[in-house]
């Protein structure tokens, strides 16, 4: 178990390849070390659980609709039967606009991954072309060491 690592390659594979599927020991640990590889080399980290996420392009990059719980309650006026709905912005796009000038970009920390479907993972791996400020790591499961592969590998493999 390497207790040091400086994490350069880490870096340089999601440079090159702009998404990586990552692969960590399920004691934990790791995945905090390289997040904060990623923020001494100039990167703002962002960690998400894919759980939720439902339509993962418009919860990162477009205004989506929320309906909260209704509880069992019911609107008597010319809303919907199971609420309103609140409208929320962009999570990806609103933390780009905030990022500091200094900043090489965002990377999206994407935990329990594998539950994403091969669509959702296909637009992870696309959504840094789209934008190239944006990097992204998914959490594909366990492994006995840290690693990582480009996340477009992982989607042909399956």
């Amino acid at each position: 178990m390497a207790l040091l690592t400086t994490g350069k390659g880490f870096v340089r594979a999601l440079e090159k390849s702009g998404a990586l599927g990552v692969y960590a020991p399920l004691e934990g640990g790791f995945e905090g070390r390289y997040q904060r590889r990623l923020r001494t080399n100039g990167y703002d980290s962002l960690s998400l659980s894919a759980r939720g996420l439902g339509d993962v392009g418009a919860y990162l990059m477009g205004i989506h609709g929320v309906r909260p719980p209704h509880l069992g309650k019911k609107n008597i006026g010319q809303d919907a039967a199971v609420g309103p709905i609140y409208f929320v912005p962009p999570i990806a796009a609103y933390q780009l606009e905030s990022l500091s000038p200094k900043s090489k970009g965002l990377v999206l920390w994407i935990l329990e991954g594998y539950i994403l479907s091969k669509a959702e993972l296909e637009y992870l791996v696309t959504l840094p072309q789209q934008e190239p400020r944006i990097k992204v790591v998914v959490e594909l499961g366990g492994e006995r060491y840290f690693r990582w592969e480009p996340l477009e590998k992982r989607i042909e493999a399956a």
